[in-house]
């Protein structure tokens, strides 16, 4: 015999109006945000590094519930793989030392820089921005950007960087072990301009910190703000922060709470005064 269950009407009409609680109204929203982030980090981030994530965004969100929401969706961290037996890692094509041994405050400009590449999403697909930055004021001195991720997109944001400072002493460039620094054409610019090539070593983001800072600060003030309906979008908003407030406007507690551009003008002014 099936029992059927009592509802009053008025709660049954209240059910169907609106059928999903509150809080489960409230998870579909972070889970939305959660997989913005996710896809941002490349699908690498857990949901330890993805919770802090979310505390920049002004979420209350505690890991546990972050946990629970990618478990749900089936979304996890990248972790290592398995090789296979017998086969062997191979070694990147030319791996630099680590010269610049995190010294990353220097004495003056055009001494040592750094470059790295990083993901940004568009409803497109990603647009990857490759920087070079100058160690002595944080000055973005270099970038590119376009679709694909390669030598010729590090390349062209170093090309800028000569271009604009044209350095007359030799120059020390550190990047990662990206497969875009560690291949041939890469070295060769670089022996070809006389620049130093340092590396960081396999698997240390610190020892690029302040590449991954000027990321940080990026996606923190100006991407996550935004949704870019096409990569030319995205290719405008970049370009109106460097250019238009990070080198020129936004202070640096490195650079003396001034913006890189004018603590440059200040040393320069310094060097001409004596």
């Amino acid at each position: 015999m099936c029992k059927i269950m009592t509802v009053h009407p008025s709660g049954y009409y209240a059910w169907k109006a609106d059928p999903v609680s509150p809080r489960a109204q409230d998870d579909q929203r972070v889970l939305g945000l959660l997989k913005h982030a996710w896809l941002e980090s490349g699908g690498v981030y857990g949901y330890r590094k993805l919770t802090l994530d979310m505390r920049d965004l002004g979420e209350s969100c505690g890991k546990h519930r972050v946990a629970r929401l990618l478990k749900l969706e089936g979304l996890r961290s990248q972790t290592g793989y398995r090789r296979r037996p017998g086969m062997r890692g191979g070694k990147p094509a030319v791996v630099a030392p680590n010269h610049l041994q995190r010294q990353f405050s220097v004495a003056q400009p055009n001494q040592s820089w750094v470059t790295d590449i990083t993901y940004i999403r568009t409803h497109e697909g990603w647009l990857y921005l490759a920087v070079v930055v100058d160690l002595f004021s944080r000055q973005v001195v270099g970038w590119s950007m376009g679709s694909r991720i390669d030598t010729g997109l590090a390349l062209d944001a170093l090309v800028m960087a000569l271009w604009r400072r044209r350095p007359e002493q030799p120059v020390t460039v550190h990047s990662d072990q990206g497969s875009q620094f560690t291949g041939h054409d890469w070295q060769d610019f670089l022996r070809d301009h006389k620049l130093i090539c340092s590396m960081s070593r396999r698997g240390n983001c610190h020892d690029n910190a302040v590449a991954e800072s000027f990321f940080q600060l990026l996606k923190r003030e100006r991407i996550r703000r935004q949704i870019y309906p096409t990569r030319d979008d995205a290719r405008a908003d970049v370009f109106n922060y460097i250019e238009m407030f990070y080198n020129p406007k936004r202070r640096h507690g490195t650079a003396g709470d001034t913006s890189p551009v004018e603590f440059e003008r200040r040393h320069s002014q310094r060097l001409k005064s004596v």
